[in-house]
């Protein structure tokens, strides 16, 4: 099952702590969405050589339109861009589409509209239900505005509803976190992503960490709201399924889990990645390169063949972050078996400190262990 990922770079305000590609010129919305319908139009038969995926226009059973903010653009233009990929991609048989809404974009005919085009999957970044966190990473949002962008999605008729949190913010206390996840849970979403604030260099809350207005919680301190956000979603029947990823039974993301299983996908828009199985490509995180390219007919990414290594690299890291951890049988089939021996012996110490668990024929961390998952993953790499 391959899925097919559009990046929309628009935003209105940039949040402190981001450092996706996105830019204000919405003016462009009309010239971008143009240019992807252009660019699906060339790359309509990429994956059709894969043999393994049964591939051809059929081949994309996940949609992912993600940003940026894709809720900037008005459901006429959406509804343009998905109509022209539809010309190149058949989307008939999709089975999970989602896109991404920040809650002040959110109305209810904004909402009714997207589900009039097949949408039957939203992601809402929320990050906290606490006003003063919100109001410092300068989310155009506050918590009543989530929450009835929460009912107006739902009153649309769109059953399968994820909400992004973030832990670790300025300020944020694990009573402030507490409140946030009973209100989550008060929401009853089929999906909760919950990321730990990161510090990206070239970010204002990089600046502001520098300068001393902000300060970075301690490890201590993160461990503890981890835990605590294990402790309160799985307990609400929540299964951890991948390092912050959480849903209830048979709502695990498709479209993101097929990233973490290394299946092939296509990606659309400036700054999207795409993988085929053998090569990464990716398309320039420049709004007007990428339009100017494809508006005279090129396509704008460059092709990174990848290694044997590299690959190995690749379904480690990416196996290790899923609950259903890594199959040994794979290791060795595609390796050899000596790369499959050094891999359970480079594990062993890991089994025994209880971080990582070895059941059959599959490698997996613990909830512990995914508090140390970089670190583990990088010695289990190749060499």
């Amino acid at each position: 099952m391959a899925g097919l990922y559009i990046h929309i770079p628009f935003c209105k305000k940039r949040c402190i702590y981001c450092d996706f590609y996105s830019t204000n010129r919405l003016d462009m919305a009309d010239r971008y969405v143009a240019a992807v319908v252009e660019e699906a139009r060339l790359r309509r038969d990429e994956l059709s050589g894969i043999a393994a995926l049964d591939c051809g226009k059929d081949v994309f059973k996940t949609v992912y339109v993600g940003g940026g903010t894709p809720s900037q653009l008005t459901t006429d233009v959406m509804a343009r861009m998905v109509a022209g990929v539809g010309r190149y991609f058949r989307l008939d048989g999709v089975e999970e589409f989602t896109v991404e809404v920040n809650p002040d974009d959110v109305s209810e005919e904004y909402v009714s509209k997207l589900a009039k085009l097949g949408v039957n999957r939203v992601s809402m970044g929320v990050q906290s239900f606490n006003d003063a966190e919100l109001a410092a990473i300068n989310r155009r949002h506050n918590a009543r505005c989530a929450t009835e962008a929460y009912r107006m999605i739902r009153e649309a008729g769109i059953r399968n509803v994820s909400i992004d949190l973030i832990y670790g913010l300025p300020g944020q206390t694990i009573d402030s976190l507490d409140a946030t996840l009973a209100q989550a849970l008060a929401l009853r979403p089929e999906h909760i992503s919950a990321y730990c604030l990161t510090f990206e260099q070239g970010t204002e809350l990089w600046r502001r960490r520098a300068a001393g207005l902000v300060r970075e919680a301690d490890e201590e301190m993160s461990i503890e709201m981890y835990r605590l956000i294990v402790r309160r979603l799985s307990g609400a029947g929540y299964e951890h399924y991948e390092i912050s990823n959480y849903a209830l039974p048979g709502y695990w993301s498709h479209h993101n889990s097929s990233y973490w299983d290394y299946t092939p996908y296509v990606g659309l828009g400036a700054a999207a990645h795409s993988f085929d199985g053998v090569s990464r490509r990716y398309n320039p995180s420049n709004l007007m390169g990428y339009i100017d390219a494809l508006e005279h007919g090129r396509l704008a990414y460059v092709e990174e063949k990848m290694s044997r290594e590299e690959h190995y690299d690749e379904e480690v890291m990416m196996s290790l972050r899923t609950s259903a951890g890594l199959s040994v049988k794979s290791i060795g089939d595609k390796y050899g078996p000596e790369v499959r021996d050094v891999l359970l012996q480079k594990a062993e110490k890991y089994v025994a400190r209880g971080i990582m668990l070895h059941r059959g024929d599959y490698l997996s961390l613990t909830d512990d262990g995914m508090l140390v998952s970089d670190a583990v993953i990088e010695d289990l790499m190749w060499g």
